[in-house]
């Protein structure tokens, strides 16, 4: 099963760390992906640039409204997602507990993936059907 786990880091926290500090942080973080591609867990990933560089969508008076940065406001921000294919929650944990990242204040959310084929097939029918008629 696929897990999607969201990493969240105080920024503070990582500016003030020295160079050679940050740089061996990165080097066992991508060196424990590593492990995980190299033992059939890892499905992707992708880091995110700084909340200043967010824009948030809403539906406001009848259109899509934006405001600048990221929805919520908090001393943490949204770092990057993982997602890993695990055999359960437990294992999920068990892998995202190894990371590298959490000795480094870093926190993970972990959440099953959800299955959204069935729904995407009925609307792929209901939308079939419009077009149809």
């Amino acid at each position: 099963m696929k897990y999607i786990c969201l990493g969240y880091y105080d920024r503070s926290e990582h500016v003030a760390m020295a160079e050679g500090e940050r740089n061996a942080m990165f080097d066992k973080c991508f060196e424990y992906d590593d492990h995980l591609r190299a033992n059939g867990h890892w499905v992707g990933g992708e880091a995110l640039q700084p909340t200043e560089t967010a824009l948030t969508l809403h539906w406001k008076n009848g259109k899509v409204a934006t405001t600048d940065g990221p929805y919520a406001e908090t001393k943490e921000q949204l770092g990057g997602i993982l997602i890993i294919e695990a055999r359960d929650m437990n294992h999920a944990v068990q892998l995202i507990s190894q990371h590298p990242a959490i000795k480094y204040g870093s926190i993970f959310e972990i959440r099953p993936a959800g299955d959204m084929s069935e729904i995407m097939k009925a609307s792929e029918q209901r939308r079939r059907q419009k077009t149809a008629s």
